[in-house]
């Protein structure tokens, strides 16, 4: 009996409401010496042509934490900043992944963020990709160093950028409304969600999407994949088949992104990976991104489901379609050929 309760014991501990578990592929380096690496860095700027292999040897290989220490230290050493002096000696794609590595994860949410609104025309693909997929606490987060960086809210850029439906569930995922998970399991509640969602759209002519945007904007993650389940029971589509359906263009990429990352997020993220790579023109900004804003977070899960849908590792994937120094730092990231 003692074995029983202690298994329960330990399942409801793995549903509570903490943060979700972290799979980095980077992590603090055992014997870390800031002033060693800053010498390094130092040394492999002053080369004549840049030693861009030490650069990235020791900025991919260590943390957002460590990254900033080593930047003081370069700071002390040389008297002038780090990142200036890393954009004077990078270029192309290099430069863009380490100095994306030199910013903490929300701050480089929170600039891609900025930078998928600036000017004309709008990059839903960024803005979808990253609203859709973090977590409330990463969204909190994002918020509160958006303000820190570009002054304003991003509630506010959201909406003076994007418009309608669209709008309406961005908004509704950037204000984190959303339950934490509970050791309760409320099957009505899951039966109602269900049923709401079912008549709120294949049941109806026409498409009652705030309904939709309420209950995936606001009700906590396990509970959704039950309601998810349910749903299978009211419609003859799965919510994937259901979305596609009934609305188009950024609101359908929006719900269904938002349905795979309940799901699985990280198969999401490995999804999104392979077909940037196999795209032509490989698809490097989103390649980027990925692997710089999830090289803390959960990548080493990433690379896992990778291997598992695809039957070969990242590893190898990003080096048949890549090249160079771009090629060399990534699979750094990737932290070995899992």
């Amino acid at each position: 009996m003692a074995l029983v309760s202690e298994f329960l014991g330990q399942l409801t501990l793995n549903f509570g409401g903490e943060c979700e578990p972290k799979y980095p592929t980077v992590v603090p380096v055992a014997d870390f010496d800031p002033e060693k690496d800053a010498l390094r860095i130092e040394t492999a700027i002053k080369t004549k042509g840049v030693d861009e292999q030490t650069i990235i040897d020791i900025l991919t290989r260590r943390t957002y934490a460590e990254r900033r220490d080593i930047a003081f230290s370069y700071e002390r050493r040389a008297k002038k900043d780090m990142i200036t002096a890393l954009k004077g000696a990078l270029s192309g794609s290099l430069e863009t992944v380490i100095l994306g590595l030199m910013k903490s994860t929300a701050q480089y949410d929170a600039s891609e963020l900025k930078a998928s609104m600036k000017g004309l025309g709008t990059d839903e693909e960024t803005l979808i990709e990253i609203v859709c997929s973090r977590s409330n606490d990463e969204l909190v987060e994002i918020k509160r160093v958006y303000k820190e960086l570009f002054k304003k809210d991003l509630e506010k850029d959201v909406a003076g950028d994007t418009s309608g439906n669209f709008a309406k569930l961005l908004l509704a995922l950037v204000q984190t409304k959303r339950d934490e998970p509970s050791n309760i399991v409320d099957y009505e509640k899951i039966d109602q969600d269900a049923r709401a969602l079912y008549e709120a759209g294949v049941k109806q002519r026409g498409t009652d999407v705030a309904t939709w945007i309420s209950i995936m904007s606001e009700r906590s993650v396990p509970h959704l994949q039950k309601v998810f389940d349910r749903y299978k029971s009211y419609s003859p589509y799965d919510m994937q088949e259901s979305i596609r359906k009934e609305v188009k263009g950024d609101l359908e990429k929006s719900f269904l992104t938002l349905v795979d990352c309940f799901e699985n997020k990280q198969l999401y993220f490995a999804n999104r990976l392979n077909s940037a790579m196999k795209s032509k023109g490989a698809k490097e900004k989103v390649v980027t991104r990925i692997m710089v804003s999830r090289c803390e977070v959960d990548l080493m899960k990433i690379c896992s489901e990778y291997k598992k849908q695809y039957g070969k590792s990242l590893y190898q994937t990003i080096a048949e379609h890549t090249k160079g120094d771009y090629q060399r730092a990534m699979l750094s990231l990737c932290g070995g050929d899992h």
